[in-house]
């Protein structure tokens, strides 16, 4: 197995490089060079199973499968619920995904967890340090400082947009007590700090002097990880049972890791997925239109999604343009000069043939559809989830199966829940006592030079 870069401008390398690089080198992606073909999981087969599966054939000969094994088994050991992402009925032929049933209780984790214990072996046998920078919305953060705290091998570094997560959210990533986590909060929104670790990778003298490395959904292994509960939900589903998969989008990257199990031959009764959005809407005038706009970020009751520059949206564009490399490379030069752009016909015609599309929903309704589906089933959602319940509510009626990936524990969003329903959720036994612990943080301007300065400073701690 190979992974090549979306803008062609890389040398292959294999799965544990690409993970551990995150971005490539000429600022792309990292794709397989070929899509591993991968037998579907099947019902009641356990979720560490077929991540072991899915990961040993991403992973090729680059990690040993026994490896692989105890690299999942660890990280969904944290797990509160053994099926890892189970599937709940909430009305006819649809379905909730709980995707919250990890250490920061937000989908994250799925990914993450197993992210550290990656990271955590290849740094070892290398005897080798790098420095992890995680650029978040919200969940990411929180997830990141759960899966790396206290390695030895990987200093973290978090930028969150200063203000606009949620406290919970905050305080998941700012308590963790661990000597090699430090958490920036840059006075600006979330797409200025995707921004400006773009633009630290771009410089590859600073990429090397401090060994930077990436966890955004830009990490392959994400991707990778992610894939494996689009596998298994179908299994519970039945093999061959069609699924319209309603998904809560942001940077599109769980959006997209349903692509690749269906590429993988996980997904037998075909592929759709409905990216459902917030008021931040370029994913859906993307897929409609075809046209890739900057706008400021507005914020919404749904903070991790308030983005407006989906990154994993480079990879559908490789795809869609035939894996023509120039494509994508002109594409976002254009759109990094002019802050908009159109895609041309070449890969717009055969992305709408593709599985996807998109909804928006508003702040009122995700307020709405939270009280709406606690009257209706009795249970809280996240205003996240409730983007995608109100999207696939409004969605054409279909014979599929319908599956809304819930990807936060409401718990994480007190204040908005309360506004929606009167009251604020508990958080889990497990977590509750998070909001006791000392915060950690440092307010700093969103500019480059200064988060630079903050990672070197951390990076030459560790040596």
């Amino acid at each position: 197995m190979k992974y090549v870069s979306t803008r062609g401008q890389a040398d292959p390398v294999d799965f544990v490089t690409a993970c551990l690089n995150g971005l490539a080198p000429d600022g792309g992606l990292y794709v397989p060079e070929e899509w591993p073909q991968i037998a579907p999981a099947v019902p009641n087969e356990p979720y560490v199973d077929v991540a072991t599966r899915v990961i040993s054939a991403m992973a090729g000969a680059s990690i040993g499968a026994d490896d692989v094994r105890a690299m999942c088994e660890r990280a969904y050991a944290s797990f509160s619920h053994p099926a890892v992402a189970p599937l709940v009925q909430t009305g006819t032929n649809a379905w909730l995904m709980e995707l919250h049933h990890g250490p920061t209780l937000a989908f994250k984790d799925v990914a993450m967890q197993l992210i550290g214990q990656l990271y955590d072996h290849a740094l070892t046998a290398k005897n080798a340090h790098l420095s992890v920078v995680c650029a978040t919305s919200g969940d990411t953060g929180g997830a990141a400082a759960a899966a790396f705290a206290g390695l030895s091998s990987v200093s973290m570094t978090i930028l969150h947009p200063h203000e606009r997560i949620a406290p919970v959210q905050r305080l998941f990533m700012t308590t963790t007590g661990a000597s090699n986590v430090q958490n920036l909060a840059l006075h600006g929104d979330f797409d200025d700090c995707q921004a400006i670790v773009k633009d630290m990778f771009a410089d590859k003298g600073f990429t090397a002097e401090v060994g930077l490395s990436g966890v955004n959904s830009i990490n392959w292994m994400r991707i990778a990880a992610q894939s494996v509960y689009y596998a298994t939900a179908q299994a519970a589903l039945g093999p061959s049972t069609p699924i319209r998969f309603v998904v809560p989008s942001g940077n599109m990257g769980d959006a997209f890791a349903g692509y690749v199990a269906a590429r993988c031959g996980l997904l037998g009764g075909g592929f759709e997925v409905l990216c459902a959005v917030n008021q931040n809407k370029a994913l859906a005038e993307l897929l409609a239109d075809g046209v890739m706009r900057r706008t400021p970020a507005v914020a919404t009751p749904s903070p991790a999604m308030d983005i407006t520059v989906p990154s994993n949206f480079e990879r559908l564009l490789f795809e869609a343009a035939g894996r023509n490399d120039s494509v994508v490379r002109d594409v976002y030069a254009a759109f990094a000069q002019a802050g908009e752009t159109t895609l041309p016909e070449t890969a717009r015609g055969p992305l709408g043939c593709m599985g996807f599309s998109a909804a928006s929903v508003t702040s009122d309704d995700i307020l709405a559809e939270i009280a709406r589906f606690q009257d209706e089933t009795g249970w809280l959602i996240c205003p996240h989830t409730a983007v995608g319940t109100f999207a696939a509510r409004e969605a054409p009626e279909t014979d599929a199966a319908t599956v809304v990936l819930a990807t936060a524990h409401a718990a994480k969003f007190p204040e908005i829940i309360e506004q929606a329903v009167g009251f604020a959720p508990d958080l889990p036994r497990r977590v509750a006592d998070i909001d006791g612990n000392a915060e950690v943080f440092h307010t700093i301007p969103a500019e480059p030079l200064a988060v630079r300065e903050a990672i070197a400073t951390l990076a030459a701690s560790a040596r």
